[in-house]
């Protein structure tokens, strides 16, 4: 497993990319750069479980690691789910789960510098390497406008 890194300056502060990056109307939106119809089911509170799911309900099992609110969020992948079924313990998901999925908002001077940490397969690295730049990128065009 290794990490990667991404990062994007938004000319906004750090609450509205914020807002931006979680709520679910514009989460759905800039999303769409990994698939369509990319949403969450549950709570971005500390502790709490979350579902990323596609528009199909497959997706990832997560909880909230942390959450300090408009400075960084950590989202801890504990399984996938597939058919609608959750699973934590099969090899599959056993393989690279827990994942860390890190988000680190730093505000200066009303602009804010979105930072992307993720655990990765070293088989997926490729396609993160190509998505995460283009979600950034909408992610900017929404909190902007």
């Amino acid at each position: 497993m290794k990490t990667l890194h991404f990062s994007k300056i938004i000319n906004v502060p750090a609450g509205k990319v914020w807002d931006t990056m979680l709520e679910d109307e514009t989460y759905r939106q800039w999303t769409t750069a990994f698939t369509e119809g990319s949403h969450f089911e549950g709570s971005w509170e500390e502790g709490e479980k979350i579902l990323f799911l596609d528009a199909d309900g497959q997706g990832m099992v997560s909880t909230i690691a942390e959450n300090r609110p408009h400075e960084f969020i950590s989202i801890k992948h504990i399984g996938i789910i597939h058919d609608g079924v959750e699973d934590t313990e099969s090899e599959e998901a056993r393989k690279w789960a827990p994942a860390f999925e890190n988000y680190t908002f730093t505000e200066e001077n009303g602009r804010t510098t979105v930072a992307v940490d993720m655990d990765i397969e070293e088989e997926h690295e490729e396609m993160f390497q190509d998505m995460w730049p283009k979600a950034l990128q909408k992610l900017k065009e929404l909190a902007e406008n």
